[in-house]
């Protein structure tokens, strides 16, 4: 491939992801505002200036808009787990790379909490936040994996999958108990009573 296909490929990515992006946050603003069920990808396509076929070529489904809003997490998530210090264990590290999710709940606690009780109350979405945490798995799994102290790999790569499914699942559980008793509490106290719950 030439330079400048490379170029305009890149640029096509670039566009396409940006709009993805768009369309994203603004049927977030909508399911937040009026309910996912409530909400139909027509207001969703008159949001961001184009027809409901148009986001279709960007989003399968109402239930990706929510996941694709939400990858950008894991990533930052990981960018977190790799900058802990080169000492700490996985548990702790991974645990430590999780404060800048648990930061941006404390800057907009209503949006995080209205997004949180959404989630409990629409199974689709239930099925939407298990692909997210996989692909987060997939994403942390490599972090945690580096901190392992040095053994088989099979033994190693199994421990380090094991790590980030019960840590991701102590935060499920802190995020539900905190959304349960209105946003009030400390969600990282919850976490870490979850995870240390987990480790005993």
């Amino acid at each position: 491939m030439t330079p400048t296909r490379a170029t305009a490929s890149g640029l096509r990515e670039l566009t396409r992801a940006t709009v993805r992006a768009q369309i994203a946050e603004r049927a977030m603003e909508l399911f937040l505002a009026q309910g996912f069920e409530e909400t139909t990808v027509e207001q969703i396509a008159a949001q961001v200036g184009m027809s409901a076929r148009s986001v279709f070529r960007y989003f399968a489904t109402k239930e990706d808009m929510v996941v694709g809003s939400m990858q950008e997490s894991g990533a930052v998530l990981a960018g977190a787990l790799a900058e802990r210090p080169a000492g700490e264990g996985p548990w702790e590290a991974l645990r430590g790379a999780l404060d800048v999710l648990l930061t941006s709940f404390a800057q907009d606690r209503e949006a995080a909490l209205a997004r949180a009780r959404m989630f409990a109350s629409t199974p689709a979405l239930r099925a939407a936040r298990q692909q997210k945490h996989a692909r987060w798995r997939e994403l942390l799994e490599p972090g945690v994996l580096s901190r392992l102290p040095e053994g088989p790999a099979a033994d190693r790569e199994l421990r380090a999958a094991a790590i980030t499914v019960a840590v991701l699942g102590c935060l499920d559980v802190a995020v539900t108990r905190w959304s349960g008793a209105g946003g009030t509490g400390d969600i990282g106290e919850t976490l870490d009573a979850a995870i240390r719950a987990v480790r005993e």
